[in-house]
């Protein structure tokens, strides 16, 4: 597909000011250069075309809000300070896969006074002897080169993901503050009203079988009681039956004398 129909499609029935990303890639430049981008497209922040066999950046509209530009797998061989005059503000600019060959070439990127990331991966540059030290030097305004940077520590993959990561964070932090999820205090409840009944149950049961206890002891010590009333029974009905023999055996002698003496 040609780099202009591309356009038209990327578009979806926008006016070209309402954009802010454009992705190009893979489409196909005219004589290897830009046709359908134009000043008009003046907030787009991204602009990715790789790809696309670009060989010229002549006709490369202003773009001042342009922060990030995609241009590996390309023909460029030069021309690049045509970018500090198009876009002022890029932070982010991927040659990699281009025509690159000496630093003279990449002298031009000098003007990018917000350049942070620069990738010339795959580049001829690459090949030459101090190749880092060197772009370093010549760039000094650069942070990353080829997403490392000079101490060998990684690039983040974007700006953009690591504030994605960090509104994730925050969430996950006012969660935290927030407190147990809904429901958990009503578990917290549930639990204590039957730890509560359980309390109140076996209280109830020791209430009860200090009571059963009671009652069985009261009802000994009424037998005890019945035994002593039955055994004190006995002993006067015995008592009374030999007060009644000894009354017998003195009326008996008694008789006996009256008949001796007659």
């Amino acid at each position: 597909m040609e780099m202009k129909k591309r356009i038209n499609l990327e578009l979806r029935n926008r006016a070209p000011e309402e954009v802010t990303e454009l992705v190009l890639d893979n489409c196909l430049c005219v004589n290897g250069e830009i046709e359908g981008l134009n000043d008009t497209f003046k907030e787009l922040e991204f602009l990715s075309m790789a790809n696309v066999e670009l060989s010229s950046l002549a006709r490369l509209p202003s773009l001042n809000k342009l922060r990030k530009l995609e241009l590996s797998d390309n023909i460029i061989s030069g021309g690049l300070e045509v970018l500090a005059e198009k876009c002022p503000n890029l932070t982010y600019l991927n040659l990699s896969g281009n025509k690159i060959k000496d630093l003279s070439t990449v002298e031009a990127l000098q003007n990018l006074k917000n350049l942070k990331s620069l990738d010339l991966f795959n580049c001829e540059i690459t090949n030459l002897e101090d190749y880092r030290e060197s772009i370093f030097e010549l760039l000094q305004q650069i942070t990353y080169l080829d997403g490392f940077d000079q101490e060998d520590n990684e690039a983040p993959d974007s700006e953009e993901e690591d504030d994605e990561d960090g509104d994730e964070d925050d969430e996950d932090e006012e969660e935290d503050e927030a407190g147990p999820p809904e429901g958990y205090e009503e578990e917290e409840e549930e639990e204590e009203e039957d730890e509560d009944e359980d309390e109140a149950g076996s209280e109830l049961g020791e209430g009860e079988e200090e009571v059963g206890l009671s009652y069985l002891m009261k009802e000994e010590i009424q037998d005890e009681e019945d035994d002593d009333d039955y055994v004190g029974e006995g002993e006067e009905e015995e008592e009374e039956e030999e007060s009644l023999r000894g009354e017998k055996r003195k009326r008996d002698a008694e008789d006996d004398g009256e008949e001796e003496d007659d």
